[in-house]
C-alpha cells in the first residue's frame, strides 16, 4: 500500500513513511540527516515528520530539496529514554512518537520509524494499532549478521516480551518466516528454536511444545523446521530464523553488541602495538573497512515490530544518520512488499487452520 497525504508536500505516488524525529540519543539532527541521505538515494520515499514545529523546519530547511520531500506535523513533547512506558500511554498524546503512530493508524503512511524509548514504542504500538487477530503477543524481529547468502539471519523476539509460551513461540514462527519471505526473498525459510541442546529432550516444557507445535505447522504454512539449535548457530548457517522469548534474545542481542565492540577494540589496540603492527594496519586497510561494513550495527539498524495491524521499525537510540537511513531503508522496501497485509493474511491463514484442528478434535470425541 503506497499511502498518500498531502501531494504538494511529499509527491505524488510516493511511499510515505511516518517518522518520530525526535526519539533517539543523537536527537532530531542526525534524524534529519539520516532521512535526507534516504531521500538523496531514493526518489520514491516521502515523510511525515512528527515533532516541535519550528525545530524540524529549521533543520529541513538546511538540506536542500527536502523539504519538497516532508510534511510536518506539529508534536512538542518528546518520549524520553527514561520515560516508563505506561506513563507515556496514559499522559503522550501530545509526543511525537504518538503522532507518528497515528499517522500510519489513520492511513497516511505506511510504516512508522521511531528511535526512541523501546517499551513505550511497544505498548503505544498495541495500543494505537492493535494487534493481529489471533496474535497473542507481538514481537521484535531483528537482524543478526551470518554467513548465509541474504548475509543476515532473523531472530525473534529481541525484547518485546520476556514471556513466550508455545503457542507465541509458534506464532513467532510463522511471523518470521512471513519477515523472511517479503524482507530476504526466501521462498521457503528455515526455522530454528533456540534451546540450551539440538537433542529433543532438552529445553524446558514450553520450548518442547513449541518444537511440536512449529514441527506441525511446517507443511501447510511452506517453511522448513531444522529443530533446536544453539547461540553458535545465530551467526551461521544452519537457519535463517531463530525463534526464542524476549528476555533470551534481548541478551543475545545485547551480548552480540558487546561483543563486537570488544572485538573491533582489541583490533584497534592490537594494530597500535609497534610501528610494524601500525604499518600492517594500513596495509589491510582495505580488508578492515570491508569487514567493518559487514559488521557493522548501524548497517543492519531497524528491529520490526511484528504482530500489528500496521508495520513499525525501531531503530536503535543510539543510531547515527547511517543507522537511521538504514531504517528508513528496511520501512521503505517492507512497505515496497506490502508486508503488513502478507502479515496479517499469513496469520489469518494459520488460525483457521487452528479452528480447523479443533473442530476435528471434537468431531473425533463426539464420535467416541
Amino acid at each position: 500500500m503506497t499511502a498518500l497525504t498531502n501531494q504538494s508536500k511529499v509527491g505524488a505516488g510516493r511511499t510515505i513513511i511516518s517518522v518520530d524525529a525526535m526519539g533517539g540519543d543523537q536527537g532530531a539532527a542526525t534524524v534529519i540527516a539520516g532521512i535526507y541521505a534516504s531521500a538523496r538515494r531514493n526518489s520514491e520515499v516521502g515523510f511525515i515528520l512528527h515533532g516541535p514545529k519550528d525545530e524540524l523546519e529549521r533543520l529541513v530547511a538546511k538540506r536542500k530539496g527536502l523539504a519538497e520531500r516532508c510534511e510536518i506535523r506539529h508534536a512538542p513533547e518528546i518520549v524520553t529514554m527514561r520515560d516508563k512506558p505506561s506513563h507515556v500511554v496514559r499522559h503522550g498524546r501530545n509526543t511525537s512518537m504518538w503522532s507518528a503512530l497515528d499517522s500510519v493508524r489513520n492511513g497516511e503512511a505506511t510504516v512508522c520509524v521511531s528511535c526512541g524509548n523501546t517499551g513505550a514504542l511497544m505498548l503505544m504500538s498495541v495500543i494505537r494499532l492493535r494487534k493481529l487477530p489471533g496474535i497473542s503477543r507481538p514481537a521484535i524481529a531483528v537482524m543478526w549478521p551470518s554467513q548465509n547468502p541474504q548475509k543476515h539471519n532473523i531472530m525473534l523476539d529481541g525484547g518485546a516480551d520476556i514471556r513466550a509460551d508455545a503457542k507465541d513461540l509458534m506464532q513467532y514462527a510463522l511471523m518470521g518466516a512471513s519477515y523472511a519471505r517479503n524482507g530476504y526473498g526466501l521462498a521457503r525459510p528455515r526455522i530454528g528454536l533456540l534451546n540450551v541442546g539440538t537433542e529433543e529432550h532438552k529445553g524446558r516444557a514450553e520450548l518442547k511444545g513449541a518444537h511440536d507445535l512449529i514441527a506441525a505447522n511446517a507443511e501447510s504454512a511452506d517453511y522448513e523446521f531444522v529443530g533446536f539449535v544453539e547461540g553458535r548457530d545465530l551467526p551461521g548457517t544452519r537457519c535463517d530464523v531463530i525463534v526464542t522469548d524476549g528476555f533470551t534474545g534481548n541478551v543475545a542481542l545485547k551480548t552480540g553488541e558487546g561483543i563486537a565492540k570488544l572485538i573491533s577494540d582489541l583490533l584497534r589496540e592490537a594494530f597500535q602495538y609497534s610501528p610494524l603492527s601500525r604499518l600492517a594496519s594500513l596495509l589491510a586497510y582495505t580488508s578492515l573497512a570491508r569487514l567493518k561494513r559487514r559488521v557493522d550495527p548501524s548497517r543492519a539498524n531497524g528491529g520490526v515490530f511484528l504482530g500489528l495491524n500496521g508495520t513499525v521499525v525501531k531503530s536503535h537510540g543510539a543510531a547515527d544518520a547511517t543507522g537511521v537511513s538504514s531504517a528508513i531503508k528496511l520501512a521503505f522496501e517492507l512497505a515496497q512488499s506490502n508486508f503488513s497485509a502478507k502479515l496479517a493474511a499469513r496469520v489469518a491463514s494459520a488460525a483457521s487452520l487452528d479452528q480447523d484442528a479443533g473442530i476435528e478434535k471434537q468431531s473425533d470425541g463426539e464420535t467416541e
